[in-house]
């Protein structure tokens, strides 16, 4: 079995300098709650956000335009391309001089589960956390359409599950996936260790005519939470119980590989 590097327990997180990002844009409420949880655990906050909405790009990088940078404020900065470009440039230059021991992304608007992951921002930025050797935590509130988002829920789990997480600390090539389930702080059911779930995002297009008489579609349409197998974070949230789930950055099949390695023998 080959070693794989560990991030180290974070023994003090009043000491961590924590980098907070998303996808949603600088301006979006669940950012702001995610900086006030960071706050509460440290004074070395520094937030680098898409200065306009990014959900569903997944882990794009801009290559082909200059990107730019914004100071909205006191080591507050938007960047005008992906959750990606953000953390990039948030820990390479404007964080340059010290690199963060934390990133945090989200809190989401809407739940990241399952098949969900391969397509979200949220989870993009912590995984770039991850590649750059940040320590990465994505953390997504789920809602129901039309009503108000429970960001109060999000806010009172938040901090002692970011605690507990750093201070048992995880494998370099892992990020940490959060959803917190829709309904008040004091009805959730705790919180489960669980693996990623499996439905697939996207099946509901809905097509129309434009004014031409041309037909365009829609991707994604209103959809009804699905209960999930046992042991997922789909299963977990929709129980009322936030989900934790390690999710790893390295894509490699080992028992494909080994498959595939016999017939070139």
């Amino acid at each position: 079995m080959s070693f794989v590097p560990m991030f180290e327990p974070i023994a003090d997180l009043s000491l961590a300098r924590i980098l907070v990002s998303n996808d949603d844009g600088i301006e979006a409420p669940g950012i702001k709650v995610l900086e006030r949880i960071a706050r509460s655990l440290s004074k070395d906050v520094w937030v680098v956000a898409p200065s306009s909405e990014q959900s569903a790009v997944a882990h794009s990088l801009t290559v082909r335009r200059p990107l730019r940078i914004i100071r909205h404020g006191r080591r507050r900065f938007a960047v005008d391309g992906t959750p990606t470009d953000s953390v990039l440039l948030g820990v390479r230059q404007i964080l340059g001089d010290k690199r963060p021991d934390l990133l945090l992304s989200g809190i989401n608007r809407g739940c990241n589960m399952a098949d969900d992951v391969t397509y979200s921002g949220t989870v993009a930025a912590a995984m770039e956390g991850t590649l750059l050797g940040v320590r990465s935590i994505a953390l997504s509130q789920q809602m129901t359409n039309d009503e108000p988002v429970r960001w109060d829920t999000a806010e009172h789990w938040a901090a002692p599950i970011i605690e507990r997480v750093t201070a048992v600390g995880w494998p370099c090539n892992v990020l940490i996936n959060v959803n917190f389930p829709d309904m008040p702080a004091q009805q959730v059911d705790g919180v489960d260790v669980v693996r990623q779930g499996k439905r697939k995002i996207g099946d509901e297009l809905t097509e129309r005519i434009d004014p031409r008489g041309q037909p365009y579609y829609w991707v994604g349409g209103q959809r009804v939470e699905e209960l999930g197998d046992p042991g997922t974070d789909l299963s977990a949230v929709n129980r009322g119980k936030v989900s934790v789930s390690p999710l790893c950055v390295d894509f490699t099949s080992v028992e494909a590989m080994d498959r595939l390695a016999m017939a070139f023998r």
